[in-house]
């Protein structure tokens, strides 16, 4: 070993051994400062004693908690205490309904940052992710913007009038669930973006809320008595968001595709590339919020990291399977087969292991990536119908291993019910897409796919 190089090593050691005494420092301060928080700022956790881990609807439980129903654990210096949430015992904090009432709002706040990162992922994720077609990057935002605008307060509304199950309050709960409707129908836009006027968007929107919670009626809260409530395991939407949203676009497809369409080429370039990869990573980064968000409070952080897990997995199989299948790497499939995991995952994010989830993501990325270089080529054909951005590959086929997954991977799962779920929203999704591009169909086609000068001021046009 040279000279400079020992040096160098014995520079590090006593760097090293120097850090030692400062970290012993910083955490008898840390430790010094805790000591001194109020009970004011005590974390407050609250673990339910009859849960439904397996149902949407726990996060409507977290929001009427009953003190006399649940245990408290109070963090407050160096102790932790369990205690029964009863009026006796907390005399000091005032009474009972003013600690509901705090309660309440504290898991209002928690729930609205999930519903921020979900929205993120709507109009930043999705919108960028699409803008891939060269020609019609405006066409892509515009309509996300739309759909999203539209869907979010006409769910909210028809979940007022109890259309579908009991009538709800207009919470942040309603404000996540309609987030995770107008989440399908972007993945259900994916499949015939760039060949419908925009103003068939917001048609296609309208009829979509209706036919979407049907489906989640009848698979989350005892619809027409198929699926018992609370049964079917799909925390995350594997079945309720992705597959359902994939399969009603492919039905619309069946009716908004003509001969000349599958003449157009539907071009990209790097620029055009490299921005739906941005909207890739954004759905990446808050994926985790959007899998925990519905979840049960206490089982969130297993939701998140599953998740994360699971999305880890499928980039690195969407790396070695584009490599091997097409000889390169094709940035399509880096920009979506990625995702497949947190697609894949999400039924079972709250009920399964880490290692199971990395295996689970792992499958979903490689099967994402088969879809896009062999499977699509051949649906299509079958179809003869062009699904734009491929979600049979990402949310359809990645949706349904999901669903049935759950049945080996997830505790508590019925066999038979997820089959069912899993069969039944293929189903519902394919006869409403089917009938949703019927009546669009009404109102004509477009003439020119793909190209924003159709409906857009385009810069080019005044030079």
């Amino acid at each position: 070993m040279s000279v400079k190089s020992f040096l160098k090593w014995y520079f590090i050691v006593c760097i090293g051994f120097l850090c030692i005494p400062l970290l012993v420092t910083a955490k008898d301060v840390i430790g010094t400062e805790l000591e001194k928080q109020s009970v004011d700022h005590a974390l407050v956790a609250i673990q339910d004693k009859q849960s439904d881990w397996n149902s949407w609807s726990t996060i409507d439980n977290a929001a009427i908690t009953n003190t006399d129903d649940h245990v408290v654990l109070l963090a407050s210096g160096a102790s932790e205490s369990h205690a029964k949430a009863h009026s006796e015992s907390i005399s000091d904090f005032g009474k009972e309904g003013e600690i509901s009432s705090t309660m309440t709002d504290f898991l209002e706040l928690a729930k609205y940052g999930k519903s921020i990162h979900v929205m993120a992922m709507l109009m930043v994720g999705f919108g960028f992710l699409m803008v891939f077609v060269k020609r019609y990057g405006y066409g892509a935002v515009t309509a996300t913007y739309i759909a999203v605008s539209i869907v979010l307060p006409y769910y909210m509304f028809l979940k007022t009038l109890g259309i579908f199950g009991e009538p709800a309050e207009l919470k942040m709960d309603r404000l996540i669930l309609a987030e995770f409707c107008a989440a399908s129908i972007l993945i259900a836009m994916g499949a015939f973006l760039g060949r419908l006027k925009m103003s068939q968007y917001i048609i296609l929107a309208l009829m979509f809320v209706p036919s979407y919670m049907l489906n989640e009626w009848i698979m989350l809260d005892n619809g027409m008595g198929i699926i018992p409530k609370g049964q079917l395991i799909d925390t995350g939407g594997s079945i309720v968001i992705h597959q359902f949203g994939a399969y009603f676009g492919l039905g619309v497809i069946v009716r908004m595709t003509t001969s000349e369409d599958f003449l157009k080429k539907i071009d990209s370039d790097k620029v055009s590339n490299q921005f739906s990869m941005l909207g890739s990573m954004a759905l990446w980064i808050f994926w985790p919020s959007f899998c925990a968000a519905p979840a049960e409070i206490s089982k969130m952080p297993t939701a998140a990291v599953n998740t994360i897990l699971s999305l880890c997995a499928a980039t690195i199989a969407t790396y070695i399977a584009s490599t091997m299948i097409r000889k390169k790497i094709a940035i399509e499939d880096m920009a979506n087969a990625a995702l497949a995991g947190g697609v894949a995952i999400g039924s079972s994010c709250a009920h399964t292991t880490p290692k199971l989830s990395l295996l689970l993501g792992f499958l979903a990325g490689i099967l994402s990536v088969i879809g896009f270089a062999i499977i699509q080529p051949r649906v299509q054909r079958i179809l003869k119908g062009i699904d734009t951005c491929g979600v049979h590959n990402l949310h359809g086929m990645p949706g349904i291993l999901g669903g049935l997954a759950a049945i080996f991977i997830a505790q508590g799962a019925v066999p038979g019910l997820q089959i069912k779920g899993v069969f039944i929203t293929f189903i519902v999704a394919w006869i409403t897409g089917l009938a949703a591009g019927t009546i669009v169909s009404l109102f004509g086609y477009r003439k020119h796919a793909y190209e924003d000068s159709v409906e857009f001021i385009v810069e080019e046009e005044h030079h």
